[in-house]
């Protein structure tokens, strides 16, 4: 088997790691739930097997005050009842958006957003989920 060496993005391509730190920060600028934000980049980083994302979101997570219990059981959300409507929905566009699956009904799941969140929370939900998962994407191909 061919031995491989890690490639060091930040030494690579410092420049777009840059940029895409700077759109982070620029998310943060529109103070989406912060407790939310959490969970939707967990879920991402599960479904996305990312390892090292998994334990840097739920150790930030519980420095934020979630509990034990809720980020024992996210992996479950769809099964359990502690998580609220506008969680689950924010959870669901998560899972949809991550997944990427051709049979999915986008148009349902924005209309159950739209129940909980303005059309820049659901963008600024949007956002998050999609640099999540390519931080996932740029992490996993590390290994």
């Amino acid at each position: 088997m061919l031995k491989t060496t890690t490639i060091r993005y930040d030494q690579e391509i410092p420049d777009i790691l840059h940029v895409l730190e700077s759109v982070e920060h620029a998310i943060t600028q529109y103070e989406f739930n912060r407790p939310l934000h959490h969970l939707v980049k967990l879920r991402a980083s599960q479904i996305n097997q990312c390892a090292f994302c998994v334990k840097m979101h739920t150790k930030e997570a519980r420095k934020d005050g979630e509990t034990n219990e809720r980020l024992d059981r996210l992996i479950v959300w769809q099964h359990v009842n502690d998580f609220t409507e506008c969680e689950k929905a924010a959870l669901k566009w998560t899972e949809a958006l991550t997944h990427m699956n051709t049979e999915t009904d986008y148009g349902t799941l924005k209309t159950e957003l739209q129940k909980h969140f303005s059309n820049q929370e659901i963008s600024t939900l949007t956002a998050i989920i999609n640099m999540i998962n390519l931080w996932n994407r740029f992490q996993v191909s590390t290994y």
